[in-house]
């Protein structure tokens, strides 16, 4: 298999004011297993690069991105603040940011022109909970959604699954009217952010292609499997995908200190596997993960599974 890899030191400029989950340290401990297990020398390095302009606004409002550029382009005062509770900058945010936006377009566009067979773009800040416009939940621009949106752009039917143990709010917000792009996702309930009910299928002409599965606290692998093949394997292979964008959030594990979910590696490839196995066109986008043992154990069995070990 042709496995890509997107990473970059830059990534890590991005550093919150003080204590936060959201932390640099975070991909520092998958790149280090990665390095360990020898993976990255058997896969393809993308290079980052930033998202332009074009590839922003077909999900986020101009005036948005506006602020959002005036704000963390020359942040004020120390160079590090809040955009609400949750959601820090500082001097390398922006330029993060556009970088893990871009990265994953540039990912998922080789991806799907059979230039890589799949790919991991491991980018922070993460980015499924900032909708269209406002930034939310660790999240400023939605990562996930500018690739769907410059894939679906180039004529393709695009599938996202997003395993992470919140609901991704923005994502879903982004595309609820659309057709052509099929959201699914399974999350913990009642969780932050509150969105992500059973009952919500889309809005519109994207009726029923948002699929919510809604997992109460203390899920385990097995009953996760169950509730995947019920609800996600059969919306994922009617919709027949061009292509399949995971929101790869590792907070589901059960050593994860903001989740509730007790999913293992094991969970993680065996969804995986079959995602594959439904179009082994794919890639995967870091989101959450906060317990630094557990995201590097997970990233490095994802990324084995991705290279086609057994």
């Amino acid at each position: 298999m042709t496995t890509g890899l997107c990473t970059d030191e830059r990534f890590r400029a991005h550093v919150p004011p003080w204590e936060h989950p959201e932390k640099p340290e975070r991909l520092a401990a998958i790149e280090r297993a990665l390095d360990e297990a020898g993976l990255p020398a058997r896969m393809v390095r993308v290079a980052a690069r930033p998202a332009t302009r074009v590839e922003l606004e077909r999900v986020h409002g101009r005036a948005y991105l506006d602020e959002l550029e005036a704000t963390l382009a020359n942040p004020p005062g120390n160079g590090s603040g809040w955009l609400d509770a949750d959601t820090y900058f500082s001097r390398g945010t922006w330029v993060a940011t556009l970088l893990a936006a871009g990265s994953t377009v540039e990912v998922a566009t080789r991806v799907a022109a059979g230039e890589l067979d799949n790919g991991l773009a491991l980018v922070r800040p993460p980015g499924h909970h900032a909708t269209g416009d406002q930034a939310m939940g660790f999240c400023l621009i939605n990562n996930v959604a500018v690739a769907a949106a410059a894939l679906e752009a180039d004529g393709k039917r695009v599938a996202i699954f997003d395993w992470d143990v919140h609901h991704g709010n923005g994502t879903e917000a982004i595309f609820d009217a659309n057709p052509r792009v099929l959201y699914v996702s399974t999350h913990e309930w009642p969780q932050y952010p509150g969105t992500g009910a059973a009952h919500h299928t889309g809005v519109g002409a994207g009726v029923g292609t948002k699929v919510n599965v809604p997992l109460r606290k203390g899920t385990d692998g097995p009953a996760y499997l169950e509730a995947y093949d019920r609800w996600v394997k059969p919306a994922i292979e009617a919709f027949e995908p061009d292509v399949i964008l995971v929101s790869a959030g590792f907070d589901a594990h059960r050593d994860d200190p903001l989740g509730g979910l007790k999913l293992t590696e094991e969970t993680y490839d065996t969804t995986l596997r079959h995602l594959l196995s439904v179009q082994p066109r794919l890639m995967m986008v870091l989101e959450g993960g906060y317990d630094l043992g557990a995201i590097a154990r997970s990233t490095v069995r994802c990324a084995k599974t991705l290279l086609g070990d057994p």
